[in-house]
């Protein structure tokens, strides 16, 4: 059974299967493709982050950080913060406008509990208007 084997492996071996000619050929473009420039048009491009200044989100509910309820050091709210990333930070900003570093909070946890951003602002307070704070 083996012999067989071998024998019919070494038969097909040099040959082609029909038709495989003609579907290379076919295969083949008879004219030039038009390369076409398939990146986004400058108004629909997103900064990039080495682009912006900083990135925010809203977080509505309270932030619990090493077993540790995080309350604002100004007025005392510990939720419906603002999280803002820039230059590896993070910070929080309360409703009332109190910012504070949280050094217990880095870059990658930003990144992996914030969404698509809707949109990019010109000013630090445009942005606050547009996440209504």
């Amino acid at each position: 059974m083996r012999h067989r084997h071998d024998m019919m492996w070494a038969d097909l071996e040099g040959r082609v299967p029909p038709k495989a000619e003609q579907t290379q050929a076919a295969a083949q473009p008879s004219e030039p493709v038009l390369v076409v420039d398939d990146f986004l048009p400058p108004d629909l491009r997103v900064p990039s982050h080495d682009q912006l200044d900083g990135r925010m989100m809203p977080w509505t509910q309270p932030i619990v950080l090493d077993g540790e309820l995080v309350a604002c050091a100004g007025c005392g709210a510990y939720r419906d913060w603002l999280i803002m990333s820039t230059r590896d930070q993070i910070w929080l900003r309360c409703r009332h406008g109190h910012q504070q570093p949280e050094t217990r909070l880095d870059t990658a946890w930003y990144n992996r509990h914030a969404g698509p951003a809707d949109a990019t602002h010109a000013t630090f307070e445009d942005c606050l208007r547009h996440l209504g704070h």
